[in-house]
């Protein structure tokens, strides 16, 4: 029954924190008033800003911050113990996730659906914009030339899932064009695509299908890798309305949906056991430790810092500022709903990732498949998390949650092979809608780099950095054409993923199209990291509004600290799962990008004491 009350727990707790901690943000801190003109509305192009009802961006909202994130971290981290990784999920997501994401968004929507990288030059110095912008171009370089890997394996371990995610992408088109363009009520199309996408999983994977799933899972990572950036390509220069939104919010309802089912399965195991062997149904009970005792004979890394990187979407990542100030603010066609997109999606989130836990540490207990042997309760706990080197892999991590998660689904009669071929699915679904939406960020951040080098081009020293020349230069230079700004974030990425991870292995990550795992053990603390930043912004923002601040001040200096702390750790002490640092293996690679990133760090908060400073004198002098 413990497992049955975390879960009820943290759901009662997620549901309290929105309806005050949440409700007070809106209400008493940023004043979110109705009768604000959106960014939506008030340059609506149809490409880009197009106004929503809320529960489409939720959809889109939702399943581009979830990605893998909150799946792949939590399914590691337990190795700490699931209570360390509870109590992170749980306490980071409502008093520094949550608030993260819907300061940012508010903040873009108080800025005409500007990302947080542009309005750092406004609010901070226009140094800072260029600072951010290069850190946001090497976070999301990263996220594209991972996530086509990603995706591979996912289709590699579960080749049923490959026919319902390609299904997805026509049914996407035609619920934009129906809703969009035909102003067709969201419901009818919503029932019907959700049980599309449900009898794909059930029929996707029989007679000819079966054969070409099994074709498609074995190609090579770099053909998945271009076909996924050519795709995403696609759906970052289309009107947001016509793949990236529908394809989102079909994507939430089934990701939404399945998430119940899990639910539903573990209050059934929970009171009546998992689904029964030889006869009788084992009783679900939480077989990993509170807390890992054995930390030296599982080569576990210091868990502080290392759990706040380890689990980051769920608690919290700076991914989650660029969705919400570059795809969400200029979606929302009303401001009072920021609360419910930007606060709610990541409490959401947060359950996803306790959902996850529980799936790793309990699911997991009532039945796994170990090579010939069928392994239940502790024995299928050490089998799966036996040290950190064989858990620490994708596909260690991916298979512990689906197999402890497909576990919840059996109890309730659903068949083995249906629901691990659902819950398949459900991963490369997120993996997917990251992705593109990525993509459509990356974009934004190579435009407005593009635009930072046109300004300088075109700025007199007695003149500001915009003047009127260089807007209308950014308007018409091919350097900010969306079609060349997208492929040069294709490219970076491509180029990243063309390299094999590990030279002349054998296995996926000897092939090209593995390239950015090399530099992937950069990618958690970058993105805490980015959260830090983001929070800086927003800190700032809220300062010069003469805003309460108090609340945010601690979260920043949190963020801000550890993922620099985890960063310089590596690089010069011990690497996550091993007992050298990256100098010492000779990764120079990572140490140069990580260096180079802990400086722009430092200049950026350099910068910003400064400004902070200066901020300080004119408040002064205003009194």
């Amino acid at each position: 029954m413990t497992t049955l009350a975390i879960a009820l727990g943290a759901l009662v707790l997620y549901l309290i924190a929105y309806n005050t901690y949440g409700k007070w943000l809106g209400q008493k801190v940023f004043r979110l008033n109705k009768d604000h003109i959106a960014p939506s509305i008030e340059l609506e192009d149809g490409n880009d800003y197009v106004p929503t009802k809320k529960g489409i961006v939720f959809g889109h909202h939702f399943t581009s911050i979830a990605g893998t994130g909150p799946i792949v971290g939590p399914a590691l981290a337990v190795m700490w113990g699931w209570l360390p990784a509870l109590l992170w999920v749980l306490f980071g997501s409502v008093f520094i996730g949550a608030v993260h994401d819907f300061g940012a968004l508010v903040v873009s929507m108080r800025n005409q659906g500007k990302t947080v990288g542009d309005i750092a030059g406004n609010v901070i110095t226009p140094r800072v914009r260029v600072l951010f912008l290069l850190i946001l171009l090497i976070a999301l370089s990263l996220v594209l030339a991972i996530f086509g890997l990603v995706i591979a394996v996912v289709f590699r371990l579960f080749p049923q899932s490959i026919t319902p995610c390609l299904l997805q992408i026509p049914l996407a088109i035609v619920i934009g064009f129906f809703v969009h363009r035909k102003g067709f009520n969201i419901l009818i199309p919503s029932v019907l695509s959700l049980g599309i996408m449900y009898l794909s999983v059930v029929f996707g994977n029989l007679g000819f299908l079966a054969d070409s799933n099994a074709t498609l899972a074995a190609w090579p990572v770099m053909t998945w890798v271009t076909l996924l950036l050519a795709y995403s390509f696609v759906a970052s220069v289309l009107p947001v309305w016509v793949l990236l939104q529908p394809r989102d919010y079909i994507n939430s309802l089934q990701l939404i949906s399945t998430l119940a089912l899990v639910v539903v399965g573990l209050v059934v195991a929970s009171l009546f056991g998992g689904a029964p062997i030889d006869g009788l149904r084992p009783p679900l009970e939480i077989v990993a430790p509170a807390i890992e005792q054995n930390v030296t004979a599982k080569q576990l890394p210091l868990i502080f810092p290392f759990l706040f990187v380890t689990i980051a979407c769920g608690a919290v990542s700076g991914f989650h500022c660029l969705v919400s100030s570059g795809t969400s603010s200029k979606q929302l066609k009303c401001e009072t709903d920021a609360r419910f997109v930007g606060y709610g999606s990541m409490l959401t989130e947060g359950f996803l990732a306790v959902l996850v836990i529980l799936a790793c540490v309990a699911g997991l207990g009532l039945g796994l498949n170990k090579g010939d042997e069928f392994l239940t309760g502790t024995a299928a706990w050490n089998a799966q998390y036996s040290d950190w080197a064989s858990s620490k892999g994708l596909a260690a991590k991916i298979n512990a949650f689906v197999t402890g998660s497909s576990n919840f689904l059996q109890s309730i009669g659903i068949s083995a092979t249906f629901a691990k071929a659902l819950m398949g699915v459900f991963v490369a679904s997120f993996a997917a809608t990251t992705l593109d939406s990525a993509c459509r960020l990356q974009r934004y951040v190579v435009q407005e780099l593009a635009g930072c080098f046109i300004d300088f081009k075109h700025r007199k020293l007695a003149e500001p950095l915009k003047t009127e020349k260089s807007f209308q230069a950014r308007k018409t230079s091919w350097l900010t054409n969306k079609h060349v700004c997208t492929i040069t974030a294709c490219l970076i990425a491509w180029w990243m993923a063309s390299l094999p991870a590990i030279p002349g292995a054998s296995g996926i990550f000897g092939q090209p199209g593995s390239g950015g795992v090399i530099l992937w053990p950069l990618f958690g603390a970058t993105n805490q990291l980015l959260g830090g930043l983001a929070f800086l912004v927003i800190l700032f923002w809220m300062r010069r509004k003469n805003m309460p601040i108090w609340f945010i001040s601690l979260p920043t200096f949190f963020m801000l600290i550890l993922p620099a702390w985890a960063m310089l750790y590596q690089i010069f002490v011990a690497a996550i799962g091993s007992d050298q640092s990256w100098i010492e293996q000779g990764r120079w690679l990572l140490v140069g990008i990580g260096s180079a990133t802990i400086i722009l760090e430092i200049w950026m908060i350099v910068e910003a004491l400064i400004s902070w400073k200066n901020l300080q004198k004119t408040a002064i002098q205003q009194d």
